[in-house]
């Protein structure tokens, strides 16, 4: 039912920028976030946020990454800045509605969207 379209991944050095996007589809989510995983490990939340602002980082990321939402829009972004190549992984988008828990991920994912840090 629910369709999220990611975009924004992509090739940076060390210290550089990208921003994610996710569209997606149905009316507002109660919990919208950013999930990663790399070859070889468990997938792990990066972010996460209440359709009130409410959010919550892994402490590998705080400080560094934020994540934002678009209501109107049903859209939710992820700025990353001063990347790291440990930061390379896909990167994929995460919804649901049935709770307002930051920890626990919906059952709807994006495609994946590949983010690649080099050194």
């Amino acid at each position: 039912q629910v369709q999220l379209v990611e975009s924004g991944g992509g090739l940076v050095q060390a210290g550089g920028s990208l921003r994610l996007s996710c569209a997606a589809s149905g009316s507002t989510f109660s919990v919208m976030g950013w999930y990663r995983q790399a070859p070889g490990k468990q997938r792990e939340l990066v972010a996460a946020i209440t359709s009130i602002g409410r959010t919550k980082y892994a402490d590998s990321v705080k400080g560094r990454f934020t994540i934002s939402r678009d209501n109107a829009k049903n859209t939710v972004y992820l700025q990353m800045n001063s990347l790291k190549p440990e930061d390379t992984a896909v990167y994929y988008c995460n919804v649901k509605n049935t709770d307002w828990s930051l920890l626990i991920p919906g059952s709807s994912w994006g495609q994946g969207t590949q983010v690649t840090v080099s050194s």
